[in-house]
Order: C-alpha cells, then sequence, then structure tokens
C-alpha cells in the first residue's frame, strides 16, 4: 500500500458520475479486468495506490457542484478492501456525500460495507443510495479459489438481506461467469433465486461469459493451472486470443436468467439497471428545500 495525493476524485462518464478513492485490490479476483494493461498501472497491482486526500477533494468538489447527483464508487477498484478497515476513506467520503445531500451507488464484493450501514441508510432516507453486489458462484469452496481473499457468496446475501431490511435497494452484478467453471444452470438458478428472495431490484448481466484483455488474460491462466489443471489448454483451443469468451452453456443460462427475472419482477436489462442506478428524482431535493 502507498499514499499519494490526487489532482481530483470525480469523473463523467456517459452521464455518470464516480470517484475511485483506491487503485488496485487485494481481493484476489482471478478474472479481474481491472488487472489488464490498458488501465496502465505503473505499481503492481496489489500495491494499493491510495488516493489520501479524496475526501477533500470530493469536499471541495460536492461543495462547488450546483446540481445534485448519484456519486458512484467501486466500477476499477472496490471501496471496501482490507485498508479500508483502517484507513476509513471511503466512509468519510460518505459523510460528505450526506453532508451535501448528494446520492450514493457503491458497488462492492465485501461485507465491510456493513460497518457503514447506518451511514448509508441515512444518504437513503434524504435522498438515495444503491448497493451493488458483485455474485458469480453459488459454491462457497468454488468461491475460495475464484475469489479468494473476500468474503463468500452466502455473507454476500447476507448482506442484500441487511439492506433490504433498510430499504437500501440493491443490484447485483451476476458476472463474470467463467466457461467450464461456473457457468451451469444449477448455479445460476441457485443465485437468482437467492436474489429474488432478497428483493433485489435489478440484476446486470453482459452475456454468459466473461472478457480477457491482455494483463488480466496472464493472470487468469495462471490461475486455470494452478487450480484447473487442463482447462487453460481447453480455453485456447476454443477461444485463441478473442476478447469475449461466451460460454458454451450461454443459450440456456440466459433463458433461465431472464425466466426468473421477469417471474420475480427483477430489472434485467443493463441498460434500465443503469438508469435506475443513475437517477436521483428531484422530489428529494424538493424535499430537502421545504425542510430547510
Amino acid at each position: 500500500m502507498h499514499f499519494v495525493s490526487a489532482k481530483g476524485i470525480l469523473t463523467k462518464n456517459s452521464g455518470f458520475t464516480g470517484m475511485n478513492i483506491y487503485r488496485g485490490c487485494s481481493h484476489g479476483c482471478i478474472y479481474c479486468d481491472s488487472r489488464s494493461k490498458c488501465y496502465q498501472f505503473t505499481h503492481p497491482f496489489e500495491d494499493i495506490e491510495v488516493k489520501q486526500n479524496a475526501p477533500e477533494l470530493l469536499d471541495a468538489a460536492l461543495r462547488s457542484k450546483r446540481k445534485k447527483c448519484m456519486i458512484g464508487t467501486g466500477s476499477m477498484s472496490d471501496p471496501y478492501m482490507h485498508c479500508e478497515e483502517n484507513l476509513r476513506l471511503t466512509r468519510r467520503c460518505f459523510e460528505i456525500i450526506l453532508q451535501y445531500g448528494f446520492g450514493a451507488a457503491v458497488i462492492t464484493k465485501s461485507d465491510r460495507i456493513l460497518q457503514d450501514l447506518d451511514l448509508l441508510d441515512e444518504i437513503n432516507k434524504r435522498a438515495k443510495c444503491v448497493v451493488q453486489i458483485t455474485l458469480t458462484t453459488y459454491d462457497d469452496e468454488l468461491c475460495k479459489i475464484i475469489e479468494p481473499n473476500v468474503c463468500n457468496t452466502k455473507r454476500r446475501i447476507q448482506v442484500l438481506k441487511k439492506m433490504q431490511e433498510r430499504g437500501i435497494p440493491t443490484v447485483v452484478w451476476l458476472s463474470p461467469i467463467l466457461p467450464y467453471i461456473n457457468d451451469t444452470k444449477d448455479n445460476i438458478t441457485a443465485i437468482l433465486n437467492e436474489c429474488a428472495e432478497a428483493g433485489v431490484k435489478g440484476i446486470i448481466n453482459f452475456g454468459m461469459g466473461l472478457t480477457l484483455r491482455e494483463g488480466d488474460r496472464e493472470y487468469y491462466y495462471a490461475a486455470l493451472d494452478k487450480h484447473f489443471p487442463g482447462l487453460k489448454e481447453k480455453y485456447i483451443k476454443k477461444y485463441g486470443n478473442s476478447y469475449n469468451l461466451v460460454s458454451p452453456n450461454a443459450k440456456e443460462l440466459t433463458e433461465a436468467f431472464y425466466e426468473i427475472c421477469q417471474k420475480n419482477k427483477i430489472i434485467c436489462k443493463p441498460e434500465e439497471c443503469f438508469q435506475y442506478i443513475n437517477e436521483l428524482p428531484e422530489k428529494y431535493e424538493q424535499m430537502r428545500l421545504f425542510d430547510l
């Protein structure tokens, strides 16, 4: 872990305002796209870069921002990695979001988010908070292999249910689906049924497969050699150096996905999920003005 003083904290892309307090990750997920060379890391991925002045930068940015919006975090690096246990920079940033009346959208795999449940609850009451959890495999033994340094799926489902109890809306990222590893109907169905029970608002899935780029591919293939001997050769034979690796079971899995989502009235189109996540209804601003 090393500390830097960043020049800015907020980025805007396609109408989405986001921040990354950390750069790199300690969760060790074997498929992580953020390892890809296109992101131009100049330090080892596990050597977390900490933007030590993130709260001050966020305070200055939101103080001068005229229109309230959702502030997202977690798209590149999980905001609840191990270092957050002591640094609490994510919490400080959420305190600032609450102070200025903005909404928050957070993506994580970690149950450390429960440390900030009180704060997220307050943001949701005053504006809007959407908690997004990544789920890939219902098998906790497999989870230990593909996502080794983070809480297992059952615990993440408990997090979803804790959010449900507080009335905090949730969205699940059902991604990635690894060919020949977690791409079974039993796995997908088990996850989706848990999502329905936890009352998730939406589920994001970009297709039953995964993407691999330079940097990410090499790390993933090394993990296959270690944990699934012979599978790398099967991948190379079927996919070569393709970016998009679609599961051979994609049709069956996609049908099950839409069937269960529609049955339980869960938003299942990515664009509709993103629209819901990014929308901060004006009524919240009006209510705040009235209260003042």
